[in-house]
């Protein structure tokens, strides 16, 4: 079962960059997320991978790069 993980995380991956690539770019950064915290500490390949795609998508996020009006 271990094989199938990067194959899985492949599978995953291409589905979170259509998922951007669709419009939901929020939501592919959240799961991203989700899939980057999994695998901390566990697989540093994987999360290295989802963490370039989390990253590289907060910068297509709606307001990214905007700065915080102070209240």
């Amino acid at each position: 079962m271990i094989e199938a993980i990067p194959a899985l995380d492949d599978i995953l991956l291409a589905s979170l960059k259509a998922l951007a690539a669709a419009g939901e770019v929020e939501e592919a950064c959240r799961l991203a997320g989700r899939a980057c915290a999994f695998h901390r500490g566990r697989n540093v390949e994987a999360w290295s991978r989802y963490n370039v795609l989390l990253h590289r998508l907060a910068r297509r996020a709606a307001g990214a790069g905007q700065q915080q009006q102070p209240d």
